[in-house]
């Protein structure tokens, strides 16, 4: 039996029917490497459901090549004017926020894979939840945005909830070889991103194009940026303390530029357990999707027979303060997550537009995250009023 946060996960291995799968986001980099693990799932994994925003011609190529029974245009002003012409006659075609809804809510739905980017992503998972599905949870932001009111939805619906971040399925992994009550701490690893080795002068001077050039892994342009200030790791470190229900003090970070150890945990006994693998998300997505069995995954193999070499080293926290919010984030719970994240959010479209430099990103962050009310309880509504502001906040902080 497993639990994260006080939540079964799972009693028993799931049963050998066919698992069906509803994919929000369909369409971005989780979605699409998603997709060729169940294309080589030898049909033991079936798509009923995909969503998408603005990309509805990748959409219905996704739909002409799974059949899904549903398939949803989560803008719906966008999806009135396509032309759905090559839209599969058996894909019925939902719209908007409904549309989610109703998808994730289906009975024929086993697993919804939660992988839209950013605090959009989280009322189709809040929904997910509440209709007592099986999340994979690749939207990291769900977490940092509403942690304890998500993990209390989910213990009180019989929900559950599995990682699919790469740092965060690797923490899961561990933690199964020891008991809960003996894990000391977790370490994250990262990459470092592309300017770990750079000064202070260099980072001021970085373009969008070096930003979003990552050494290791291939991803969108947001969660590129997020890995070049390292406020990804921030972002998973407020994650991690929720979804494993652990003290800030119990999670660190390591860099680790060859990203093949994906995290670790370390026991009480000094005994450290990780998970290595090549830097492919297919692995991660598949463990989440057919936990708790494995099977043949699609996905790179370690070649211990080559020569390699791993390092490891502590981040700089003066040139990439982003951690040190995490942590503090991470402490204080209550609003300051939703606030840091759509600060972040705003910030880096922001730079990805011109209007910031890369080292403005994380000090916007910081002064819309100083100047919030904070509330230490907050409702799902508050979180959401406070997402606007500070989207609102950075644009002001960008004016001035």
């Amino acid at each position: 039996m497993v639990f994260i946060n006080g939540s079964v996960l799972f009693t028993s291995s799931m049963s050998d029917h066919v698992r069906n799968i509803a994919i929000l986001g369909s369409t971005g980099s989780i979605g699409r490497s998603t997709l060729d693990v169940v294309a080589a799932s030898r049909e033991r994994l079936r798509i009923v459901g995909l969503t998408a925003n603005s990309r509805l011609d990748l959409l219905c190529e996704q739909a002409s090549r799974f059949r899904p029974s549903w398939i949803v245009a989560a803008d719906a002003d966008h999806a009135r004017s396509f032309n759905w012409s090559t839209k599969p006659s058996n894909s019925e075609l939902l719209l908007g926020s409904e549309g989610i809804r109703s998808l994730v809510s289906r009975p024929e739905v086993d697993i919804v894979v939660a992988a839209i980017v950013g605090s959009a992503g989280l009322t189709g998972t809040w929904a997910a939840l509440e209709a007592g599905k099986t999340v994979a949870l690749a939207n990291k932001e769900t977490l940092v945005m509403a942690g304890p009111q998500v993990m209390q939805l989910a213990t009180e619906r019989g929900a559950k909830i599995l990682p699919v971040d790469s740092e965060h399925s690797a923490v899961f992994q561990a933690m199964e070889a020891g008991r809960r009550q003996d894990v000391k701490r977790i370490i994250l690893t990262a990459s470092g991103g592309p300017f770990r080795e750079h000064t202070a002068a260099q980072l001021a001077q970085v373009s969008v194009e070096e930003a979003l050039a990552h050494p290791t892994w291939d991803m969108g342009p947001k969660i590129t940026v997020d890995s070049a200030t390292m406020m990804n790791k921030a972002l998973e470190i407020i994650e991690a303390r929720w979804l494993f229900d652990l003290a800030p003090d119990q999670i660190d970070v390591v860099v680790h530029p060859q990203s093949i150890v994906h995290s670790f945990v370390e026991f009480r006994d000094g005994s450290v357990l990780a998970q290595l693998s090549p830097p492919d998300m297919k692995l991660p997505i598949q463990y989440a999707l057919t936990y708790p069995e494995r099977w043949d995954c699609p996905s790179p193999k370690m070649d211990l027979a080559r020569a390699m070499s791993l390092d490891f080293e502590p981040p700089d926290l003066d040139r990439f303060p982003a951690i040190g919010l995490g942590h503090e984030v991470a402490r204080v719970g209550g609003t300051a997550g939703a606030v840091l994240n759509a600060a972040n959010e705003a910030a880096v479209a922001g730079f990805l537009a011109g209007q910031l430099s890369f080292t403005e990103i994380v000090p916007a962050c910081r002064s819309v995250l100083d100047n919030h009310q904070f509330d230490a309880n907050p409702t799902l509504e508050r979180l959401i009023e406070l997402d606007t502001w500070a989207r609102q906040e950075v644009t002001r902080w960008v004016c001035t």
